[in-house]
């Protein structure tokens, strides 16, 4: 049994999680710390690709047994400036964040799990993501259990994460509020409050989820944190290069080569 000052807050991150699928921890990290981490974000982002993905909700191929018109085989342009991981050097106070032990113990223990480890993809592992005034993300489930994320820049209008909650099982999905939810029926979704500094894990690999289009003067920049029961994790290269795109594709042909 935990115990100590921080018993009870974990015990509240762990019972949101069962219960609802998330945990969203506003003012997670101080405004100082908030500031420098949002810098160097920042000052790498210029160097950062414009990756343009093309996917339907799976984030995978399309099942041909599904009719032509239906709405679950559609492909979306995903728009987004992004670092990956092998972009954003070991000195930086992001990089260190993830890498810390403590980090990842609390993100374990949220989640109750036996272990859990950093994933060990060298383009996967942490990525930084800016949507620009007019982006957003489309409806999708992630391709993994728990994503946990940093919000480090909030946008001026919009850039709200929502989301459809446990639309799916791991044997089953709720293809009614699925397909209402494609159609523009929102009515069942749920949002919540992120501002700059909030950290949150959410079963994205479970809940359909998306952020609404981003407006004003500045970009919605988070951290996107990677983890896996399994240790020493790597994604298909194939996976890698339709994420990333040409510059990971040369990357590893050469290496191949």
């Amino acid at each position: 049994m935990e115990r100590g000052p921080g018993a009870k807050f974990l015990a509240d991150c762990q019972r949101n999680m069962k219960a609802n699928g998330w945990c969203n921890l506003s003012g997670f990290i101080h405004d100082d710390a908030l500031v420098l981490l949002n810098s160097e974000a920042n000052e790498l982002l210029p160097s950062a690709d414009v990756l343009h993905v093309k996917r339907n909700i799976y984030q995978g191929a399309i099942d041909p047994s599904l009719p032509e018109d239906d709405i679950r085989r559609k492909e979306v342009t995903h728009i987004a400036v992004q670092l990956a991981d092998d972009q954003i050097p070991a000195d930086t106070k992001l990089k260190q964040l993830y890498r810390s032990d403590i980090l990842t113990e609390f993100v374990r223990r949220v989640q109750m799990k036996d272990q859990l480890y950093r994933c060990a993809d060298e383009f996967q592992a942490l990525n930084i993501v800016a949507l620009h005034p007019g982006s957003r993300h489309a409806w999708h489930y992630d391709t993994t259990e728990c994503t946990v994320t940093l919000l480090l820049q909030a946008a001026e209008v919009g850039g709200e994460f929502t989301f459809l909650p446990n639309s799916r099982t791991d044997d089953t999905e709720n293809r009614m509020a699925v397909d209402n939810l494609l159609a523009g029926d929102v009515s069942q979704a749920q949002t919540f409050a992120r501002g700059a500094g909030t950290f949150t894990l959410f079963r994205g690999g479970y809940s359909l989820h998306g952020v609404t289009q981003v407006e004003g003067n500045r970009p919605r920049i988070s951290a996107i944190l990677t983890y896996d029961e399994q240790p020493d994790r790597v994604i298909d290269d194939e996976i890698n290069i339709r994420i990333y795109g040409k510059r990971v594709e040369s990357i590893l042909a050469r290496r191949k080569a």
